[in-house]
């Protein structure tokens, strides 16, 4: 079968970058962030993310081909912020959100068990 290995979909080639950021050369406060071996759930929870800030103009993602594991994030700022700071912001933000819902979840699941 013609079909790519199936860890080639998590496994991050040697050599290779995570994330790259390629600035736009004609939209002034913006930038293309290509993140390697990650799909939709990624890409639409950093959207959604970059969304709730008020400096980000645009936010968007594709996935270019579906046999190619990686996402094109595209960020859009107004001139208080960059992209950068941003995807930052952004990545940092949803860091803390899962801390608090990681804590909720083990301090019900530690109450549920003591009552068994």
């Amino acid at each position: 079968m013609n079909a790519p290995d199936r860890y080639e979909r998590f496994v991050v080639p040697e050599g290779v970058k995570k994330v790259s950021y390629e600035r736009d050369t004609k939209i002034i406060n913006a930038a293309t962030f290509t993140i390697e071996r990650e799909e939709h759930t990624i890409g639409n929870i950093l959207r959604m993310q970059l969304h709730r800030d008020e400096n980000v103009l645009f936010a968007g993602y594709k996935l270019p081909h579906p046999l190619q594991y990686k996402i094109l994030l595209r960020i859009q700022t107004t001139s208080q912020s960059s992209p950068m700071q941003a995807y930052n912001q952004a990545i940092n933000d949803l860091d803390k959100e899962l801390d608090h819902l990681k804590n909720q979840f083990e301090g019900e699941l530690a109450k549920h068990l003591r009552n068994l």
